[in-house]
Formats: structure tokens, C-alpha cells, sequence
């Protein structure tokens, strides 16, 4: 019997979100590194019996967006559903088969009841380190995937209950932060096992068959919000550029083109107006271009849409092979995210054309990742990996906010005490970046500046920043937000350092300064109210 009122489907939709949400509760309880409790940098969601991601945590956007396109390529090619047997998990980490970039590690688990497949449990980690030429697996020099890290076809980590202690050794001797791996991996693990709890749950209560019932019209629902939110958007084709920086390698620009043809109640983008794929690790896999724009979407939609499989099918994405936006092995990717936040704001910008009460000027579009190897107090490796933000773009009706992440990524900071009290650092400065959020009618965001003292004899400093050069832009006549910056200061000598450094030296006393870019403004200054620019200037913005 399938017969399920309006009334069962929420209560069933609710508690599939809130089996993600106790899976996330999970890795942030148990996990070992400060990239997972701290930053926050992990995904948990729940799929149905054949892949389709039903329910989802809040946490990453852009893990969530591409994970069940990785899942449907891993049940279509190396291990199809035939194959998946009660008790597995399967992992992999490799870009060129759904995943994100090699320091993401996925896993995924059938969940059975009764001897019947009823859902799969996933979780996304991004891993301090997972080798390659730099630490923290962010070499901005890599000309090759190869060079970037361990990379872990779909496979089966456990298999029937029972560990594959092998590939775990192997995994685990590739990582210059092997205890700290080892227990963040082991919370992914223990992740998965609290999903499927929930879920089994709701079989009890519901039964497979109104259980499955139920996930469908979910997708459904979902599917029906995001037709009448393009339904709203004028039909045409809209276009819009913008530009990544550089790749690391060279100092060439590289072009972000978006088509966003609007038919009714469907969408249709085109990136293969993009540059080519770069030598560099800038580039995109069609995976992650997809999610940056099913992103995009869902912030410019207007109206609430649960984010699930359902969510996309109304928007349909193609990329010529072989651009920044579609890349081919063995391109790199470890800084995929430089290209990812830049087809969100080109997205935007096209959709700004067609509904502009909609959409936001630009957001600072960067994850602002760098890395700092050291020797331990045990003369082993550490790794110092930090994130950090900028401004959102002013929308119409209201200023940017400050310094909050936006978009792609849903992370929170690193308090201070925490960095002081693991590494040999000292954070100097942190604080908004005065002027840095674009002028117009509402202002931009404003980024921030963070500064430390390196207080151990040496070290390695790397990393993968943006919009050094092209800035984020405004809309409807506003200015654009600040560019970023970053200074290194020795022995009272500023050096200004690029967007993207490898395995820099770095010495006792060494001061390092990230600025971060503010975002874009929105509407002519002159028409910005008198009131709001003198608090502007009583606060120090």
C-alpha cells in the first residue's frame, strides 16, 4: 500500500534531513582535524534506493550538488548496483569519476532492510593532506593530476563488514598528516552508520514501499519548485564573461562565458565559450561545473526549493570537452574552486540580465585556501590548512553582508585560540578590510585581513587564492569590490606575494597577510542614502 497524505511525505522528508544532519553532527563530534571541526568542510546526505539524493545536510553547496552525480557514474561503470552488497562502502577521491578534487574523499553505503536495498548514506571530507608536491595537497605549480596527491578509483574500502586494511594502508602511509586522517576518515565511516539508523527507522514506521513513494514525490515537489522559479524568469538567451585570474603557471587570464537560454519552464546553459583547459590546476571536471551551476540557480530562484536531485532536472548543462569547464585527464584540479565560484558569478551575471530584482552583484568568488608544512614538535609533518572569505555582492535591496561565506562553500572560521594552541603561530591581525566592499545605491561586502607570525625555525607556504587582478563586479551602475592581497613582511620589508605560491620558504619572524576581496556594489552611488554612508564612515567600512 503506497497511499501517503501530504502530511506523511513531510514527515518523511523531515526526518530523511534530519538523518543528514545527525550524520553531520557526527564528523563534527568525532573528527580530528581543524579543516573538519572547525572549518566545517564536509558533506553528509541521503540517497534513495537507485542514487538519487533525497535529503542533505546544510553544509556544502557545491559537494552536495555534484554528489549524486558521482554516484550515478560510479552504479553505471565500476561497480554497478548488482555488485553492492549489505555491509559495503565504497570510496573514491578521483575528479575524473564524479568526485571533486584528490583531497575530497567520498564514501558511500547501501542500506538494506529486510534483506531489500532501500537508500544509500554518503558523506563528503575534504582531508588535510593526501600527499603530492605541497603540503596540504595544494600545489599551485601542478601541471598534472599525478602530481597533486593519492587518487582512489571507486572501490570498495569495506567490504561485507569487513575493512580492506590494505587499500586503509595505503591510503594512510600517502598523507603527511596520517593520524589526523586516519580519524577523520574513521568519523566519514561512523557518519555513514548513523544515516542508516534513520533511515531504518522510517522503513519500520512506513514500510520500503510508501518509503520509496515518498522519496519519489520529493524529488517531484522539488522538481515542480525549480520549473515554476525559471517560469518567472522572461524567456531568451542571456550571456555573460568573466575571468579566473591565472592559472598558477602563467599570468593569462582565463575566460568564464555562460549562454542561459530560458524556454518556459526549463533551462538551458552553455559553457563551451570558455577558455581552454588550463596547464594549470584551475580547471573544472563537467561534475563540478554542473554543481557551481545548479548553484547558481538555486540563488536566483526567489523561492525556497529543496535541494535535492529533483531540484536540477529542469536545468540542463553542456561544456565543449577539453575547456577549463570540462577538462580531460590528467589536467589538474586541486584549485577547482577558483573556477567553480567563477561560473556561479557568470551564471549570476547572465541571470542578473533576465531578472535583475533576482540576483546580487558579484561575491568575492574564491575560497581563500592556503597551507603551511612544518616539522612537528615530534619532528614529524604538520599541516596548517586554513579557508577564508570576503564580501558578498549588494543585492536591491540591501547591502552586501561582510565577511560570511557565500555560494559554493558554507564554512566558518577558525578562532584564533584554536590556531595559536595547535601550531606555532601567532595571529598578528584579523579584522574587516576598510573600503573594500564596491560603491553604489547598496554597498558591497567587505572582505577581511588576516595576519600571522610564523614562530617555529621554518616552513612551507602555499597557496591557491583569487581575484588578485580581476575584481568582483557590480551591478546596475555600482562599483566593483577591492581585489584581494597578500604580503609577506621580513625583517621589515613588505613583499607582495600572487594569487597562487608553491612551496614557499618561510622563516621565524616571517608575518603573512591575506586581504581578502570585498563584493560588488549595487546602483549608482550618488543615489546611495546620506544616512547609510555616514554610518558607513562612523564604523570604519
Amino acid at each position: 500500500m503506497t497511499d501517503l497524505s501530504p502530511i506523511d511525505i513531510e514527515i518523511i522528508r523531515n526526518a530523511l534531513v534530519a538523518a543528514a544532519e545527525d550524520m553531520n553532527v557526527t564528523i563534527w563530534r568525532t573528527a580530528r582535524s581543524t579543516v573538519v571541526r572547525e572549518t566545517l568542510d564536509y558533506s553528509t546526505a541521503v540517497f534513495d534506493a537507485e542514487g538519487r539524493n533525497v535529503a542533505q545536510s546544510a553544509r556544502i553547496a557545491i559537494h552536495l550538488n555534484s554528489m549524486a552525480t558521482c554516484l550515478e557514474g560510479i552504479l553505471a561503470g565500476p561497480i554497478p548496483l548488482a555488485e553492492w552488497r549489505e555491509g559495503d562502502v565504497i570510496v573514491t577521491n578521483d575528479p575524473y569519476a564524479g568526485g571533486q578534487h584528490l583531497p575530497d574523499v567520498l564514501t558511500f553505503k547501501p542500506v538494506y532492510f529486510q534483506g531489500r536495498r532501500i537508500a544509500i548514506t554518503g558523506t563528503l571530507t575534504h582531508h588535510t593532506d593526501v600527499g603530492g608536491g605541497a603540503p596540504g595537497s595544494y600545489d599551485a605549480g601542478a601541471r598534472e593530476i599525478y602530481q597533486e596527491g593519492l587518487r582512489i578509483p571507486p572501490c570498495k574500502v569495506v567490504e561485507a563488514g569487513r575493512p580492506n586494511m590494505a587499500l586503509l594502508g595505503v591510503f594512510y602511509a600517502n598523507t603527511r598528516e596520517p593520524e589526523k586522517v586516519r580519524g577523520d576518515f574513521e568519523a566519514q565511516l561512523a557518519s555513514l552508520d548513523i544515516g542508516a539508523a534513520g533511515v531504518l527507522r522510517l522503513a519500520e514506521r512506513f514500510g520500503p514501499e510508501r518509503l520509496q513513494a515518498a522519496t519519489d514525490r520529493i524529488l517531484d515537489r522539488s522538481e515542480a519548485a525549480m520549473r515554476s522559479a525559471i517560469a518567472g524568469i522572461p524567456d531568451g538567451t542571456y550571456r555573460f564573461e568573466d575571468y579566473v585570474d591565472d592559472d598558477g603557471i602563467t599570468e593569462e587570464p582565463r575566460l568564464i562565458a555562460a549562454e542561459v537560454r530560458i524556454d518556459g519552464e526549463t533551462a538551458e546553459v552553455d559553457l563551451s565559450g570558455s577558455g581552454p583547459q588550463a596547464a594549470g590546476p584551475v580547471n573544472c571536471t563537467l561534475n563540478m561545473s554542473k554543481s557551481a551551476v545548479y548553484c547558481a540557480f538555486m540563488c536566483a530562484a526567489g523561492v525556497e526549493v529543496p535541494a535535492n536531485s529533483g531540484a536540477y532536472r529542469p536545468v540542463g548543462i553542456t561544456a565543449r570537452e577539453g575547456t577549463i569547464c570540462n577538462a580531460l585527464p590528467p589536467a589538474p584540479v586541486a584549485n577547482r574552486m577558483a573556477t567553480a565560484h567563477r561560473i556561479v558569478t557568470t551564471v549570476l551575471g547572465a541571470l542578473g540580465r533576465a531578472a535583475p530584482e533576482r540576483v546580487s552583484a558579484a561575491y568575492y568568488g574564491v575560497s581563500y585556501v592556503y597551507a603551511l608544512g612544518l616539522k612537528g614538535r615530534s619532528g614529524r609533518p604538520e599541516v596548517y590548512f586554513d579557508i577564508e572569505v570576503g564580501g558578498w555582492g549588494a543585492h536591491p535591496e540591501a547591502d552586501g553582508a561582510n565577511a560570511l561565506s557565500a555560494c559554493l562553500h558554507n564554512l566558518a572560521n577558525t578562532p584564533i585560540e584554536m590556531v595559536e594552541s595547535l601550531y606555532p603561530l601567532t595571529v598578528t591581525e584579523y579584522g574587516l578590510a576598510p573600503g573594500s566592499g564596491g560603491e553604489g545605491k547598496r554597498r558591497g561586502g567587505l572582505g577581511l585581513r588576516r595576519e600571522f607570525r610564523l614562530d617555529a625555525e621554518e616552513g612551507m607556504f602555499s597557496t591557491n587564492y583569487e581575484r588578485f587582478r580581476v575584481p568582483p563586479y557590480g551591478l546596475a551602475g555600482g562599483g566593483a569590490g577591492a581585489p584581494g592581497r597578500s604580503v609577506l613582511t621580513r625583517d621589515g620589508e613588505a613583499i607582495e606575494l600572487g594569487s597562487k605560491v608553491s612551496n614557499l620558504p618561510v622563516r621565524r619572524g616571517d608575518r603573512i597577510l591575506l586581504q581578502t576581496s570585498g563584493g560588488g556594489g549595487h546602483g549608482a552611488p550618488e543615489d546611495r542614502d546620506p544616512r547609510d554612508a555616514a554610518r558607513d564612515r562612523r564604523l570604519g567600512y
